[in-house]
């Protein structure tokens, strides 16, 4: 299982980027996927998650800025808006993933990270 993430990039403070993440490979079914960021040299927080049913979790910070959406069985989106200096981070997709085969056992696999900057 890949997950390829894109978007990100830099905006002025108050802006909007994208953020999205693809994943592929033998995959059944995927119950959740998620954005962290980076805050620390060995520290990912949180920052918001949607699970196959649709129900979503945003960490404080984010809520009411940012939307988390899946447009595809295997992928993710989040749109961010009025973005802050205190946003600037890598970003990277995660995904709890049953993989084909492995009955109902649940793997977390990672993209790779996708750099957002905002400037004030």
């Amino acid at each position: 299982v890949q997950l390829q993430a894109s978007g990100g990039g830099s905006a002025q403070a108050g802006g909007s980027l994208t953020v999205s993440c693809a994943a592929s490979g033998m995959i059944f079914a995927i119950p959740s996927m998620g954005w962290f960021r980076q805050v620390a040299e060995n520290q990912r927080e949180l920052v918001a998650r949607i699970l196959s049913d649709g129900s979503t979790y945003y960490d404080d910070s984010v809520k009411g800025r940012f939307t988390i959406s899946r447009p595809g069985k295997n992928t993710m989106s989040m749109q961010m808006n009025n973005l802050k200096p205190e946003d600037t981070a890598v970003y990277y997709c995660n995904a709890l993933v049953h993989v084909t085969g492995s009955g109902r056992a649940e793997f977390g696999y990672w993209g790779q990270g996708t750099q957002v900057t905002v400037s004030s």
